[in-house]
């Protein structure tokens, strides 16, 4: 499991529990042996991997923990000049900031409810129920100096970054190149070909003119090689590929299995690429009115292999033990017999993940 994170880079975390928790249907797509308790060892107790942001909430290989501290000092640096963040901390930030981090300190582990008799004297109210404690914490945790020791149920529990990772207290700052050059590496080895817009976009660490600069860099010095990006409407995008890329490239049949992708899996977390690339148009819908949907709340893609074939639109009654599906909605020219049935196959794996004792079609 360990071994997969690092493959992937990044696994998101996400509140939203319609069918599971992001991270366990990401990860149980790639891994169907694969069991909540076991990330839940590897962040909690072994600590190989960290809780922190790409481009948004992610568990991430402690290895590469070095390359969040420019991360670190960006968000600190942003926030003294952002309103949002002032008036959640009020007027005198610093104070506020050392009263959460000298509790935790002295007291250990905390959650933000455990901060809730923290009101400084923050002008905005509550957003997405952040009091000023939680806004302290979430900005301590942001910034470096808080972690996240483990959550309770979906709750974060939060301490001391050298407490929790205390072998990244003596960790040195990469360089500016170094840190540019470890996020295009990484992401152009995860990505296997690529423009510089979506490798500035992997790990969402640096700006599109640096990944643009680096790959020029890299081509000019005959590392990597310069290649063009078809897109289906004709439209050619420079890239930049590994030499093994080509090499390497999958000759044998993909797998006839289909497999359920969680909105938020790394594979279409970029809409236009997978659009541009393969011909689906996917938006996630959960924020757009009911009225306005077109598929549904929480819609899953469908892939057979390197294809889109569907999707669904699935919702766990716990109460019930049953999982009901919506859809599906088939891509042009799939949706026979055989489709139908591997598309059941694949529901039934997703029963099983969820524990859900049974699944039934309903009507759309």
């Amino acid at each position: 499991m360990a071994r997969l994170v690092h493959r992937l880079g990044f696994v998101q975390v996400d509140s939203i529990n319609v069918v599971e928790r992001a991270h366990h249907l990401i990860l149980h797509t790639r891994f169907e042996a694969y069991r909540p308790s076991t990330l839940t060892r590897l962040l909690e107790h072994e600590r190989s991997l960290f809780e922190h942001w790409t481009h948004d909430a992610s568990v991430i290989p402690l290895e590469f923990h070095a390359h969040w501290r420019p991360r670190f000092r960006r968000y600190e640096q942003r926030a003294e000049h952002r309103a949002w963040w002032k008036e959640r901390l009020g007027r005198d930030p610093d104070a506020l900031l050392a009263r959460v981090l000298a509790r935790i300190r002295s007291e250990g582990p905390a959650r933000a409810r455990d901060f809730e008799d923290e009101r400084g004297d923050a002008e905005g109210g509550s957003w997405w129920n952040w009091h000023p404690g939680k806004a302290a914490l979430e900005h301590l945790w942001r910034t470096g100096r808080l972690a996240i020791a483990g959550r309770s149920g979906f709750e974060k529990i939060y301490d001391l970054a050298e407490r929790v990772h205390p072998s990244t207290t003596s960790q040195v700052e990469p360089s500016d190149e170094e840190h540019v050059d470890w996020a295009c590496r990484t992401a152009l080895d995860r990505l296997g070909v690529a423009t510089p817009a979506e490798i500035a976009a992997f790990w969402k660490s640096i700006p599109i003119a640096r990944a643009r600069a680096w790959c020029r860099s890299r081509i000019d010095e005959g590392e990597f090689e310069a290649i063009v990006l078809q897109d289906l409407d004709g439209r050619g995008r420079p890239g930049i590929a590994t030499s093994s890329a080509w090499r390497d490239a999958r000759t044998s049949p993909w797998s006839g299995a289909f497999r359920i992708l969680c909105p938020f899996d790394p594979v279409i977390r970029d809409r236009d690429r997978i659009r541009r690339r393969f011909g689906f148009d996917y938006r996630f819908e959960a924020f757009t009115p009911a009225a306005k949907r077109r598929h549904g709340y929480y819609v899953l893609p469908v892939i057979e292999g390197d294809r889109f074939v569907a999707r669904i639109d699935p919702k766990f009654d716990r109460e019930a033990g049953r999982l009901s599906i919506r859809g599906p909605w088939w891509e042009p020219g799939r949706g026979s017999k055989s489709d139908r049935r591997r598309l059941d196959e694949a529901i039934d794996r997703l029963a099983a993940c969820v524990g859900a004792e049974d699944w039934a079609a309903i009507s759309s």
